[in-house]
């Protein structure tokens, strides 16, 4: 039997409150989160940092107690590292022992230092070593041993030498041939700029290419050695070797098992990255832009012109409906095996002549009165002065719907009949066929609009990013639980229009939102 073996590495801004003290409630949860992984059968180790944070704290207490008035009022020499990396190592495993055995898990402590590596013998002990603990279900707990470590400089590859607790986390991860690294941080990940400027924007999948070039490191940890710009170094080499890594935020209560649930959570580092991201790939904010660029081409075409996009777009579909049927096939296959109820599955089934009604309802659509700059009433304000109520388009509009692909078609073709721009996010048993549907449609698009009037979100993870967006997207449409209206409402400066939100546009003859204007 397979079974998953993750190294975790704990940095000491997550170890230590940003008083310098130990952070006891997070570390108390974080060895809840493993205690909770090895029940689920995952082996694990255990990289740490904060020895020289919790000895710093001691020898300063220590000397301040030893110490008369007369000498605290002389200026106080900083504390070598090394001794107090010896003080506090200690104090550290003592809490990290404690901790576990309320858990009635048993820990262990193993130093190391750079020179260690150099030595053949020594790292096949070393795996030895940690596998007979792993096997009699012992937590080893790896850290620096700072006290009497020569480090003189950073290491250049995975091969030996490291230089923090960042890269020995990289370099046992691939010693011990681990399936997966993750490094806990006190952010989310990793953000273009600083995680406190409301411009950045968490990075999902790091593609070297892309990212080198774009992202700004700010100033290092608070309190360690490291901070994001060694994170970011020892992930990329992990991964180039073939181990996937993932940046996350220790801070959460249940962080770790998200990430090894494959929530769309931190920022993940993989080798094979570039062959399923597109180097070109647009944030939230450029997708919510594009739309409403989009949009507003679309709106200066005359209304015989975006007539035709829709014959357009039900030629499309009635061209692709075999790729269309072989994606919805794979969604529903995919969906029994993982025990979907058969109502969800239902609704998820393309089933025979759907296409062909979904086109015939286009050409339908297409035929309609034009929804746009309708007179709806006129009133005489004064002598020629008319002040008059016409419909308009809304500008971008962002729907979240349930799993049904053909809600996709049904909203698309409303946004393209009355001028909006369009941002999709589809329930995930729906992804394959929401994403050829999405392709289909927007390959239909005249150049003059483009394909991105119309995004598709392909996480829910990147909506909170797109509710940030309220000077781009002007509604937002969810169509799900309750909860899910309430969580979307209480996230967002952006109007939030609830279940009815599709028969609404409807009812309004597909023209969006009405404003007022006034012609003389």
């Amino acid at each position: 039997m397979w079974v998953l073996f993750s190294a975790f590495k704990v940095g000491t801004a997550v170890v230590t409150r940003h008083d310098g003290r130990l952070a006891l409630g997070r570390l108390g949860a974080l060895c809840e989160q493993v205690k909770e992984l090895m029940s689920d059968g995952i082996e694990v180790i255990f990289v740490t940092s904060g020895a020289v944070g919790v000895g710093r704290q001691k020898l300063r207490h220590q000397r301040m107690m030893n110490s008369s008035f007369v000498d605290l009022q002389k200026p106080q020499m900083e504390l070598d590292g090394k001794a107090c990396a010896a003080v506090g190592q200690s104090g550290l495993m003592a809490l990290y022992d404690s901790l576990f055995s309320q858990l009635d898990v048993a820990s262990s402590q193993l130093l190391v230092t750079d020179n260690d590596f150099q030595d053949p013998a020594f790292r096949q002990q070393l795996s030895e070593t940690v596998n007979n603990l792993i096997q009699l279900r012992v937590v080893p707990i790896f850290n620096e041993n700072d006290a009497i470590s020569t480090r003189k400089a950073p290491y250049k590859d995975s091969t030996g030498i490291f230089w923090d607790n960042d890269s020995l986390s990289a370099l046992l991860a691939l010693e011990l041939k681990a399936d997966l690294l993750i490094l806990l941080s006190d952010v989310e990940g990793l953000y273009t700029g600083p995680p406190s400027d409301p411009k950045s924007q968490l990075i999902h999948t790091y593609l070297k290419e892309k990212h080198d070039e774009e992202v700004t490191f700010g100033e290092k940890s608070r309190v360690g050695r490291g901070g994001m710009t060694a994170k970011v170094y020892a992930a990329w080499q992990a991964a180039s070797a073939g181990i996937p890594v993932v940046i996350s935020s220790g801070c959460a209560v249940d962080g770790l098992q998200r990430v090894m649930r494959g929530d769309h959570i931190g920022t993940l580092f993989h080798k094979d990255a570039h062959l399923w991201v597109d180097l070109k790939e647009t944030g939230a904010r450029e997708m919510a832009v594009a739309a409403r660029d989009g949009s507003r081409r679309l709106q200066g075409l005359t209304s015989e012109e975006r007539k035709s996009i829709l014959h357009a777009v039900a030629d499309a579909l009635l061209a692709n409906e075999a790729k269309i049927k072989a994606e919805n096939e794979a969604d529903v296959e995919l969906a029994q095996q993982n025990g979907i109820s058969k109502a969800l599955i239902g609704r998820l089934t393309i089933k025979a002549g759907k296409i062909a009604g979904l086109a015939s309802s286009l050409r339908t659509l297409a035929d309609m009165k034009e929804p746009v700059g309708e007179v709806l009433k006129r009133t005489e304000i004064a002598e020629d002065l008319i002040l008059e109520k016409t419909s308009c388009p809304l500008g971008v509009v962002l729907v979240v719907f349930e799993s049904r692909p053909d809600a996709l078609v049904q909203i698309a073709s409303l946004a393209i009949r009355s001028g909006n721009g369009l941002l999709l996010k589809g329930g995930k048993e729906a992804a394959r066929s929401n994403a050829i549907l999405h392709k289909v449609i927007t390959e239909a698009l005249p150049k003059s609009v483009g394909p991105n009037l119309i995004g598709l979100v392909t996480s829910r993870d990147e909506i909170p990013d797109l509710l940030k967006l309220d000077d781009v997207i002007d509604l937002v449409i969810p169509r799900g639980s309750n909860q899910l209206v309430a969580q979307i409402k209480a996230s967002t400066k952006i109007p939030v229009l609830g279940h009815a939100g599709l028969s609404f546009l409807i009812s309004l003859n597909l023209s969006g939102c009405i404003c007022f204007g006034r012609s003389i």
